[in-house]
């Protein structure tokens, strides 16, 4: 056999140059041969051979022999030793421009010539999609869509570049999202249903072709596939009805395909969704409340829902998984929840509800992704609602266990929301009770480290938090407030050039707090935050913190802020170097 072949390279050298169609398909067949029988000792030799670069010049449109070209480079270019030698002998270009051939034998085997010289390198792929390979593979799929293995090819293709992000763009600025939904509606086999689902998953990802696959229908036939498929106990079944849920609430992330199917909460599809919350299948209940979830993005949806029950629903769903609950679904349903609680109206008609009561139920819940959606939830629904924030502050299980769960340092988000909402619980009751609740549990070091925190917003709602334990019960939280070092990060945040100016500005609200001294506007303030104890607010003086902001020279920094850009900063800072001047 290797004589032959080397036999046969050599003659197909000659008749390359020569360009005799008829031995030259006779040589072409030889190697298509050779390669069959053993594909990589046969590579090996045509690289070696030097003929490689013959190749180029017989990728022509008019050649009866060019398909062959395309199929021998094809089948080298599965081994991966062959797909560099193939791009430096300056295949991809002419392979390229052979996609514009009538003949669908042309377009099948280059289509497979490039699609395995390009496999697995995001470079080559990049190329081709600047080749502009992208618009001519949408239109042969509409013009071929008859033919099996072009299709196929096409998906394939489709599939590797739609995994580029820069492919996006060229994929919205053609009809793919049409083609792929009629080539979708003709699939009875799963299997080919299943190529079109791993192409559609990742274009799906795009916002402005998630709007044209719902507009092309896409949505209609999604949910068609799960009423069919959900009663099946088929694996394959099961898995298509998955895949068709999880597309859909993919397709609810973008804004105007979101907006375009919830019509108002009166639209078809919104309801199917609906009903999915009851379901008895996992997979629709999860699809579901994740779809509630992406519907629930702006207030006027979350008004409508909630004013249509779908809270109720929400919380029927939780119930149903409070003792050995599937996990995804508990994270789903307080998604929901959450984004339901975002618009003010919405609050005191979900706490009227007893939304607080069902998410309390998963306080002893030990999987983090369930725990940051509870703590999520609970602080939106506090968000300037007192009562409910004084209720909860005061529930003493769920304060300790925030407390450990500020502690949570394997799971940041978990850790961050608890701090959030233990500030919150403060920041929304103003209440006494509340801060020795916390007091008590140990959450107050939580909160000082909070103020350290590379989140400016974390940072300024622990400010805050701690400005009103200062003037509110400044007595009982002294020795953690000073065994958590507060004063000296207080230091340490108004030194800092970087600290942002409303950092600055509540450091020096809380400096003057904790000199048992803040301003007579600050203390109205706080009466006006808690009218019916007009009077009763009394402002204790911490002896040992006030000696330790003596001992640390703040009016030397304080001084120097009275200069600051920010008039709020520095009229702040007149006020603190007053008050320091005075109890120096």
């Amino acid at each position: 056999m290797a004589d032959n072949l080397s036999d046969t390279l050599k003659k197909l050298k000659i008749t390359a140059v020569d360009r005799t169609d008829d031995s030259l398909e006779g040589c072409l067949d030889c190697l298509l041969q050779a390669l069959a029988q053993n594909n990589m000792e046969t590579s090996e030799k045509i690289q070696g051979s030097g003929i490689l670069q013959l190749f180029a010049s017989l990728l022509v449109p008019q050649s009866s022999c060019t398909a062959k070209v395309a199929n021998i480079i094809a089948e080298i270019a599965k081994n991966e030793f062959m797909r560099i030698p193939c791009v430096d002998a300056g295949l991809i270009s002419p392979l390229v421009q052979l996609l514009n051939s009538k003949d669908q034998e042309v377009l099948l085997q280059t289509g497979r010539a490039l699609g395995n010289i390009c496999y697995d390198s995001h470079s080559l792929q990049a190329q081709l999609i600047n080749m502009g390979v992208i618009p001519t593979l949408v239109k042969l799929l509409g013009i071929h869509c008859q033919n099996a293995a072009l299709t196929e090819m096409c998906l394939v293709a489709f599939g590797n570049l739609a995994e580029l992000e820069s492919s996006k763009e060229q994929f919205a600025s053609t009809n793919i999202a049409e083609e792929l939904v009629k080539l979708f509606k003709k699939q009875i086999d799963h299997d080919k249903r299943e190529m079109v689902f791993e192409v559609l998953a990742p274009l799906a990802e795009n916002d402005a072709i998630k709007l044209q696959l719902v507009e092309a229908g896409l949505v209609e036939c999604l949910l068609e596939i799960v009423q069919q498929k959900v009663d099946s106990d088929k694996e394959e079944d099961i898995a298509e009805l998955k895949t068709a849920s999880d597309l859909m609430v993919l397709l609810l992330l973008g804004d105007e395909s979101m907006q375009k199917l919830f019509e108002g909460g009166k639209g078809n599809v919104f309801q199917r969704v609906l009903s999915w919350i009851p379901s008895n299948n996992h997979q629709l209940q999860l699809a579901g409340a994740l779809a509630i979830a992406n519907f629930a993005r702006n207030d006027g949806n979350c008004i409508h829902m909630v004013d249509n029950g779908i809270v109720e629903k929400l919380m029927d769903l939780l119930d149903r998984h409070v003792e050995d609950g599937n996990v995804t679904v508990q994270h789903a349903a307080l998604s929901a929840l959450r984004n339901l609680a975002i618009p003010v109206i919405n609050k005191a008609k979900m706490l009227s509800a007893g939304v607080t009561e069902a998410v309390l139920k998963f306080l002893k819940s030990e999987m983090p992704p369930v725990q940051f959606k509870l703590l999520g939830t609970l602080r939106m629904l506090i968000d300037a609602q007192a009562e409910a924030a004084e209720q909860l502050g005061k529930n003493v299980k769920l304060v300790e266990r925030l407390v450990e769960w500020c502690e949570a340092k394997d799971h940041a988000g978990v850790m961050g929301e608890s701090n959030r909402l233990l500030s919150a619980l403060i920041r929304h009751s103003k209440s006494k009770d509340v801060i020795k609740t916390i007091v008590q549990s140990g959450g107050i070091k939580h909160l000082v480290t909070m103020a350290t925190s590379e989140h400016v917003i974390m940072q300024n709602e622990a400010l805050v938090a701690l400005a009103l334990i200062a003037a509110l019960e400044l007595g009982t939280a002294e020795k953690d407030l000073e065994s958590a070092k507060l004063v000296q990060i207080l230091h340490t945040l108004l030194a800092d050039e970087r600290s942002a100016p409303e950092i600055k500005y509540n450091s020096m609200v809380l400096i003057c707090a904790l000199m048992g001294s803040v301003a007579s506007a600050l203390l109205k303030e706080l009466e006006a935050w808690n009218p019916w104890a007009r009077g009763s607010i009394s402002l204790d003086v911490a002896e040992s913190l006030h000696k330790e902001v003596q001992d640390l020279a703040f009016l030397d920094v304080v001084s120097k802020l009275r200069s600051h850009e920010n008039k709020s900063v520095a009229q702040q800072a007149s006020l603190t170097e007053q008050r320091l001047a005075v109890e120096s």
